[in-house]
C-alpha cells in the first residue's frame, strides 16, 4: 500500500489555521474571538449562575416551600411478585442475592420490598424496609421478613421516639388548665350532686 492510496480514504493531513498574523490573513486583529474581555483569553471558563461578582439571581429570590431533597432516603425497589419469579422455595433473598440474579444493580442502597403481585413460595426475606402488603403477603405465604440491623435499631428509635411523643402529649393535656365552660358544667355537676343542707333551728 502507497501513501496516496491512504490519504485518498482519509484526506491529507490538514494544517491548523495560523491566526493573529495580521489583516491579510483573514483571522488577523481579534483572531476570530471577538474583542476585549475574559472571554476573548484563552482559559477563560465560569462555573454556571456566575453573574460578574454580582449578586446571582438565584440568591436574590426569596426561598419559600420544603423540600427534603438533602436528606431523603433512596432505595432499591422490588416487588414480591419478582421474588416468586426468581425464587425458589426455601431461599434466603437479601440485597446480594438480588444483585446476583439482577433484579438490582448494586449494594450501594438500601432495599425495600413491595406488595405489588402475588407470592405463593415460601422466602425469608432481609430488607430495609417492607410496606405492610408485602410483609402480609410473605408471611401468609409461610416465609418470614426481617429487618437488617441497622433498619431494625432504626424503626427502634422511632417507635420509641413516637411513644414519648404521645405520652408527652397526654401529660401536657393532663396538666391544661380547664376552659370556662367545662369549669362551669363540672360546677353545675357538683352542686347537682351534694345533698340539700338541714334547715337551721331558729329556736
Amino acid at each position: 500500500m502507497m501513501i496516496h492510496d491512504v490519504t485518498a480514504k482519509v484526506g491529507k493531513h490538514k494544517l491548523r489555521m495560523r491566526v493573529g498574523r495580521g489583516e491579510g490573513s483573514g483571522k488577523g486583529g481579534t483572531s476570530g474571538r471577538g474583542h476585549n474581555g475574559a472571554k476573548s483569553r484563552a482559559g477563560w471558563t465560569s462555573r454556571p449562575g456566575y453573574q460578574g461578582g454580582s449578586t446571582p439571581l438565584l440568591r436574590r429570590f426569596p426561598k419559600r416551600g420544603f423540600s427534603n431533597a438533602d436528606f431523603r432516603v433512596d432505595y432499591h425497589i422490588v416487588n414480591v411478585s419478582d421474588l416468586a419469579k426468581h425464587f425458589a422455595a426455601g431461599t434466603h433473598v437479601d440485597v446480594d442475592a438480588l444483585v446476583r440474579v439482577g433484579l438490582v444493580r448494586d449494594t450501594k442502597m438500601p432495599l425495600k420490598v413491595l406488595g405489588t403481585g402475588d407470592i405463593a413460595v415460601k422466602l425469608s426475606v432481609t430488607a430495609d424496609k417492607f410496606s405492610t402488603q408485602a410483609k402480609a403477603k410473605i408471611e401468609a405465604a409461610g416465609g418470614s421478613v426481617i429487618l437488617t440491623p441497622h433498619a431494625a435499631k432504626v424503626a427502634a428509635a422511632e417507635q420509641a421516639e413516637a411513644e414519648a411523643l404521645a405520652t408527652k402529649k397526654a401529660n401536657a393535656a393532663k396538666r391544661a388548665p380547664k376552659g370556662k365552660a367545662e369549669s362551669k358544667a363540672e360546677s353545675k355537676a357538683e352542686g347537682k350532686a351534694a345533698p340539700d343542707a338541714p334547715a337551721s333551728d331558729s329556736n
